[in-house]
């Protein structure tokens, strides 16, 4: 009877402890989730202001019209560079989800 009754509580508190790290397990898998989430949003974000800086950076230079002579024009340059990559970088990353 001793027995029955010593391993009735060791089952119960057994039971009890992994029910309470399922839950916690699940509170964090939560977490993971919704951070998750975050980083997806953000990376679209980048991607579309990437997007858009790129595509501003060749409208406002359509004519060429920036020399690499002087300062504003090297300037320029090294802006439009940045950006060229980045949008590679993003656009080669957007077709290997494809």
């Amino acid at each position: 009877m001793i027995a029955f009754i010593i391993l009735s509580v060791l089952f119960l508190s057994t039971t009890i402890y992994f029910s309470y790290r399922a839950y916690v397990l699940a509170g964090v898998l939560a977490d993971q989730e919704e951070y998750y989430e975050t980083v997806s949003q953000t990376n679209e974000y980048m991607y579309m202001r990437i997007s858009q800086s790129h595509d501003a950076m060749t409208q406002i230079d359509r004519l060429g019209a920036f020399e690499k002579d002087d300062e504003a024009g090297t300037t320029f340059a090294m802006l439009k560079q940045v950006i060229n990559e980045l949008k590679e970088e993003f656009d080669a990353q957007e077709e290997e989800k494809k």
